[in-house]
């Protein structure tokens, strides 16, 4: 339901980061990170480009997210369902 694409990963640092379509947000990528602790660290970024520099800007961040909460942080930080 959010579109995502243009998945990233990297097993080092241990996250998940993709693109998503248009939001009321302004929200572009979103980056999920687990933690040593076993939970998971959601931040929002807009990403965009401006005179021809790539310009990233973190918009939000929720710590300490469990699995069974991903969906509802992100529709929070994005304000799209993640499911119908």
């Amino acid at each position: 339901m959010l579109g995502a694409k243009d998945l990233m990963g990297s097993s080092s640092e241990q996250f998940l980061q993709f693109k998503i379509g248009r939001n009321a947000k302004s929200v572009t990528h979103i980056r999920v990170t687990l933690t040593p602790a076993d939970t998971y660290t959601v931040t929002a970024y807009r990403v965009r480009r401006s005179k021809g520099v790539l310009e990233s800007k973190e918009l939000d961040s929720r710590e300490d997210v469990y699995v069974d909460s991903l969906h509802s942080v992100i529709e929070a930080l994005t304000g799209m369902y993640t499911r119908m």
